[in-house]
């Protein structure tokens, strides 16, 4: 079985957000002492006025729920190394540093180099490292990955659970290689249905509507 070693800043943002969501007095302490100072910049375009997220690099779209936040520029490590991995989008139903009584939706989508993974030649090969990191975050795979197109783009899919009490977090993870990087959409949804809807709204438009 091929071992890989996965930097994988998707599963750093999505722990970030589960220890948030799970903890009922974190945010507010620690945020009082966090210092100001200044992030990476995000290579990507920002969301439009219209929650529309454009990626012309990758050649897709993401349309936010109406009312989410956009958290991507907070949750850039300090040194946000375009030739290691990025950190695309991350939005949230409701700030991640507030708890709620349940799940709080969001979408994540970041970038990393396939060089980082070596013997790594299809997006189904990420499957293996993204699946290792996912169950040692507590959650279950569903179903053996699986082809997922989206328009023109066939994409591989990994469903996972966790249990949370008394609620079920839902996380999706889809998965593309493109040109020697390895982009992953991460979706958390308190139910199979939410994130299928979450997943809808990501698109893969023909080159002639992408402008």
């Amino acid at each position: 079985m091929r071992r890989f070693i996965v930097p994988a800043l998707c599963f750093i943002s999505v722990t970030l957000y589960v220890f948030a969501q799970e903890s009922p007095t974190g945010s507010s302490s620690s945020k009082s002492k966090r210092n100001p100072e200044p992030r990476a910049k995000s290579t990507a375009s920002a969301p439009s006025d219209e929650g529309l997220y454009r990626n012309p690099e990758f050649g897709f779209t993401y349309r936010m729920r109406y009312g989410w936040v956009d958290r991507t520029e907070a949750m850039l490590p300090l040194d946000n190394d375009p030739t290691k991995s990025r950190l695309l989008l991350a939005a949230f139903e409701h700030p991640p540093e507030v708890t709620g009584e349940g799940v709080n939706s969001a979408v994540i989508i970041t970038v990393e180099s396939a060089a980082i993974y070596p013997g790594l030649k299809t997006a189904a090969d990420y499957m293996e490292p993204l699946t290792e990191l996912s169950t040692a975050k507590g959650f279950k795979p569903s179903q053996d990955p699986y082809e997922f197109p989206i328009g023109s783009q066939t994409l591989v899919r990994g469903d996972f659970t966790k249990n949370l009490g008394q609620l079920t977090m839902v996380q999706s993870s889809l998965v593309m290689l493109h040109k020697g990087s390895i982009v992953s959409f991460t979706f958390i949804g308190g139910s199979e249905d939410e994130v299928d809807e979450l997943i809808e709204k990501l698109a893969f438009p023909s080159p002639s509507k992408r402008r």
